[in-house]
């Protein structure tokens, strides 16, 4: 499965963006997903997950209340609104994916499949 990350860029504090995450295949619904990032010099960090059928959604604490992950399983896509922008979320984000295995992961190392960056730049 390939996944393919898009919708970043430059937006000043407060205001909003929607990152999308296209993937092939026909087992789309069968994969938990997740969303990470990197700022600079620091470790890819966890954002949020998903589970295949969108009934369980797990978020760092940083951007609860401020960013809401979803997925259309018709369409093959996962989603992340995030709101309320702060400088602080800044990083290159990246979607992963994994076979579902009944318990959402939120570590880097449980994925298997990720996709390209997208650059998010939040402006003060």
């Amino acid at each position: 499965v390939q996944l393919q990350a898009s919708g970043g860029g430059l937006v000043t504090a407060g205001g909003s963006l929607r990152l999308s995450c296209a993937a092939s295949g026909r087992t789309f619904s069968s994969y938990a997903m997740g969303w990470f990032r990197q700022a600079p010099g620091k470790e890819r960090a966890f954002v949020a997950a998903i589970t295949p059928s969108g009934d369980n959604l797990k978020y760092t604490d940083s951007v609860k209340g401020r960013f809401t992950i979803s997925r259309d399983n018709n369409k093959n896509t996962m989603y992340l609104q995030m709101n309320s922008l702060k400088p602080e979320d800044t990083a290159v984000y990246s979607c992963a994916l994994v076979s579902w295995r009944g318990v959402l992961p939120t570590t880097r190392n449980q994925y298997s499949n990720w996709g390209q960056g997208t650059q998010v730049t939040v402006s003060s």
